[in-house]
């Protein structure tokens, strides 16, 4: 079995992201950007299938500027085969990259797919919802648990009121949550060899997909500064500053 892994370059979860001066988004010039981490655990999750003897080839995929190769070249690194790139400067939105992926599923023929359930720079939550809709596949998302048995895939999924398991009929779409696995660290060694391995780069027009972004930011701002904190001499005090100032009883 194939296993289709799309990944995104993000602005590294360690760094402290700032508001361009005018508004129109965050700053990503000389800032450290790295794979979005539920998509690492979903690179993780692939090769553990395939260590398991489940599946056959990982193939992970990127859509955006040249320098997401270098997110590519990490999950080759983790354990994936082989790797493409759909180049586009255009901003990438879910639809556009939902559209392209089902182009490559439509190519690559994978018997599943498996995603970070987010992206932390956007935090949509959509992609790969629309990716299943737009193939007609079945879906899993918020994965804490995944087992893959002949042509069934067990999920155990995170939901409000506590765990969830589902069993999808192969292929599927599946999205990963934080506790699904710990991703390994990448050494040296497989970072020299992730170098050799194949990074095919292709366009959007030769997938057929316009990345025309449909949505349009108007805004983006820095959430207001936390006032401090006051201290109240008795529970009555506390209740009527809930109730008068805080207005949140």
């Amino acid at each position: 079995m194939k296993i289709l892994v799309p990944v995104k370059r993000v602005v590294d979860y360690n760094v402290k992201v700032r508001v361009k001066s005018d508004g129109t988004g965050v700053e990503t010039t000389n800032v450290k950007m790295s794979m979005n981490p539920f998509d690492e655990i979903a690179v993780e999750e692939a090769v553990r299938l395939k260590e398991a003897g489940v599946a056959t080839e990982i193939v992970a995929v990127s859509i955006g500027v040249t320098q997401v190769q270098e997110t590519l070249r990490t999950a080759l690194a983790i354990g994936a085969d082989r790797a493409i790139h759909v180049q586009t400067d255009l901003e990438t939105q879910p639809l556009g990259v939902a559209k392209a992926l089902k182009a490559l599923v439509d190519k690559e023929q994978p018997g599943l797919v498996i995603l970070g359930k987010q992206a932390i720079d956007d935090d949509a939550n959509q992609t790969g919802q629309m990716l299943a809709a737009l193939l007609g596949w079945s879906q899993a998302t918020f994965a804490s648990k995944v087992k893959v048995e002949g042509e069934t895939v067990t999920v155990t999924r995170e939901i409000d009121g506590g765990l969830e398991t589902l069993a999808l009929k192969l292929p599927a779409i599946v999205t990963t949550d934080l506790r699904l696995n710990e991703p390994r660290y990448v050494t040296l060694p497989n970072i020299m060899k992730a170098k050799k391995k194949p990074l095919d780069t292709v366009t959007p027009d030769a997938l057929g997909v316009d990345f025309a972004p449909r949505l349009k930011t108007l805004k983006v701002s820095e959430p207001a500064k936390r006032g401090a904190g006051k201290q109240v001499g008795s529970v009555a005090e506390l209740v009527e500053k809930l109730k008068n100032e805080a207005k949140a009883i």
